[in-house]
């Protein structure tokens, strides 16, 4: 084969190579770890259900964490991500939900202690920013649908928020968002009360704490989400928000589709 044919190709091998390594990098196995947490007899039901919606394993590999990491959760709610999150640490390793009031610390210790999970609690405070984590001390933040409640509030809820986590994260370590997406297109004001945000929207916010996006992941992709509906996003399950109408089609469309992003502190 002539020295410049051979070149020639090599150009073109060489760079598609490069891609199938980082699209096979930006999809790492779950730690058996996590699997273990998501197979845990005691989660109910109803929570495994939604598995199938939200990917946690998937998920929760593209965002890095194993037992050795230090992970906070911002406003972990009810508790669906905590009772998988909070069985994983070792070796070092610790789950702390993040809450923004000392009522809802209050709550945050009653869950954790009612679904028997260990971990410790948090505090922050969107007015101001101040939390209660130390400094330069967590591998990884991770907020699930929350953003969207943030941009809502207005003011500077969300950008004190956002320089909060990159305070409490390690230099090198890793913003883990999962939001409700929004098309680029779209007007912008609909950001303001359907509950979905564009994923610039998310990215400003976290570039100009100081984030460096890292990756983003189609795992919660939900292609029937039109984003269009009466009542917003509430309008699909888990929440229903327009009660029995069309109650069947959107169950068909399921959970919302959503954005899977993963920013660094950088070192």
């Amino acid at each position: 084969m002539p020295r410049s044919t051979f070149l020639a190709r090599s150009a073109l091998i060489l760079p598609a190579l490069a891609l199938s390594i980082a699209v096979h990098a930006a999809t790492p196995k779950a730690d058996p770890a996590i699997s273990r947490a998501i197979a845990d007899p005691a989660r109910s039901e109803a929570d495994r259900a939604r598995d199938r919606y939200r990917h946690p394993a998937e998920t929760l590999a593209f965002f890095g964490v194993t037992p050795a990491k230090k992970v906070v959760e911002y406003n972990p709610s009810g508790g669906w991500y905590s009772q998988i999150l909070a069985r994983v640490p070792a070796s070092g390793g610790s789950y702390t939900a993040l809450v923004t009031s000392a009522k809802a610390a209050e709550g945050a210790k009653q869950m954790l202690a009612a679904k028997s999970l260990t971990g410790s609690v948090a505090t922050l405070d969107p007015a101001t920013g101040a939390s209660t984590v130390p400094a330069n001390s967590q591998d990884v933040v991770l907020t699930f649908r929350n953003v969207h409640n943030l941009t809502m509030a207005g003011g500077q809820s969300a950008a004190n928020v956002f320089k909060a986590w990159f305070t409490m994260l390690k230099p090198g370590g890793t913003l883990g968002i999962v939001d409700h997406r929004l098309p680029e297109k779209a007007d912008a004001a609909r950001e303001r009360e359907s509950g979905y945000l564009k994923v610039s929207t998310i990215r400003r916010l976290a570039e100009e704490a100081g984030f460096k996006l890292a990756g983003s992941s189609e795992v919660n992709a939900n292609p029937k989400d039109t984003t269009d509906h009466p009542k917003g996003v509430w309008t699909l399950p888990p929440t229903y928000a327009a009660g029995d109408t069309d109650r069947a089609k959107y169950a068909a469309i399921g959970e919302s589709d959503r954005m899977t992003l993963r920013f660094v502190k950088p070192r």
